[in-house]
């Protein structure tokens, strides 16, 4: 119990922004005062969290307040997407100290592009004059599939040869420091809880729109991983029953209907982006933003082209929203801020129409709050969220132990 009930406190005093005292922990935790008190007396003497003044209501003692120390822990996140590697390198309270940008290497073989990966982040924690040992690990967040016992990526898609590659193994081994491996998608989700996200909001999809489209899901205040770290596979949901074949054998799933690289394909097919010279190299950030901007200006072909990829994408989020009696919908990834003036046009009414308890509750559709750019913050709160916060299967653990 002694490792569950210090993450309960560590969440509590996270989730406050004025900060706690013992006597408040106690109470919104649970627990006897004197389990509060010898909790945070061990965090405090490894200074993870800090007392920060005397606050007066009523008779009686001041309470002292209690906050995380930003300097008490730090944690390193790596993003990887196929186009675009980022790091960064984030206090305990979430700020970002360092962010790095860097093209992806899928020329060298996937060993050695990851091996750099991990010197990369020996540099950053040089540079940043940090003690090594207040840095609690690194966040990876690549995408899947995954096997996560194994910390392995299996074949993700637009990656070509990163078959079965150890990621986990080879970063531990390079960086000397633990390493916690997830989904793109369930990192984004995991970045929403810890960015502070609508405390109301408990249950919720957050629909990840990168390079591949995915979604992650977060039920009771946790982030859903699935039997085999996987959750949120939704390529394969159709849209539209008489779209592209795909190469599952059917026709208009969401992989070939909705990915932005679709949508630029059918925006170039329909005139309203020029064809590639002979020999050009496709950006698919800058043709995403050339395909907005041509929207933008009045472009009816390319107003067509992202309207008819709203509709079908809701239809893909309405089966889930509907399997899951979810409130809300949260979208973001690399993607989402070139799509977002569309999208929240159109989404809310969509998802209204396509529910089947918009007489029970509505669906509140939403862009992410994590800052465009930062996906790398998502893979440093994996970290954040195994050091803070509390979950069942740790309790399950410690009775056992």
């Amino acid at each position: 119990m002694g490792d569950f009930n210090q993450a309960v406190i560590l969440d509590s005093i996270r989730r406050s922004e004025e900060g706690l005292s013992r006597v408040e922990l106690a109470a919104s935790a649970g627990l006897a005062a004197q389990t509060v008190s010898n909790i945070c007396r061990r965090l405090l003497d490894s200074e993870l969290i800090m007392e920060a003044g005397k606050e007066t209501s009523g008779p009686g003692k001041p309470r002292t307040i209690l906050r995380l120390n930003p300097k008490g822990m730090y944690a390193i996140g790596l993003h990887i997407d196929p186009a675009l590697t980022s790091y960064a390198l984030l206090d305990a309270v979430g700020s970002v100290l360092v962010s790095v940008d860097e093209p992806t290497d899928l020329c060298s073989p996937p060993a050695e592009a990851v091996a750099a990966m991990g010197r990369r982040i020996r540099h950053i924690i040089a540079e940043s004059g940090i003690p090594e040992q207040r840095i609690a690990g690194v966040g990876v967040a690549t995408p899947g599939p995954v096997d996560a016992s194994s910390g392995t990526v299996v074949d993700p898609p637009h990656m070509t040869g990163w078959h079965r590659v150890p990621l986990r193994d080879i970063l531990q081994e390079i960086t000397k420091l633990p390493v916690v491996m997830d989904k793109d998608v369930t990192a984004a989700a995991v970045a929403e809880l810890w960015a502070g996200a609508d405390a109301s909001a408990t249950d919720f999809i957050f629909v990840y729109i990168g390079t591949g489209i995915g979604a992650g899901l977060v039920l009771n205040d946790e982030v859903v991983r699935g039997a085999s770290g996987n959750v949120g596979e939704i390529g394969h949901i159709i849209t539209d029953p008489d779209g592209p074949p795909c190469d599952c054998g059917r026709r208009g799933c969401v992989k070939v209907t909705c990915m932005p690289e679709t949508l630029v394909a059918q925006a170039r097919a329909a005139g309203a982006l020029p064809g590639l010279a002979e020999g050009q190299t496709p950006s698919l950030p800058d043709d995403v933003a050339a395909l907005v901007a041509a929207a933008a200006d009045g472009n009816s072909a390319a107003k067509d082209v992202l309207a008819q990829s709203a509709r079908r994408l809701a239809g893909a989020v309405s089966v889930l929203t509907n399997l899951l009696d979810v409130e809300r919908v949260v979208f973001g990834g690399p993607f989402w801020p070139a799509l977002a003036p569309t999208y929240l046009a159109q989404m809310p009414a969509l998802l209204t129409h396509l529910s089947v308890t918009d007489s029970v509750h509505s669906v509140d559709v939403a862009g992410t709050i994590v800052n465009s750019g930062e996906e790398a913050f998502g893979a440093a709160c994996l970290v954040m969220e195994k050091t803070f916060s509390p979950r069942a299967a740790q309790l399950l653990l410690d009775s056992k132990g």
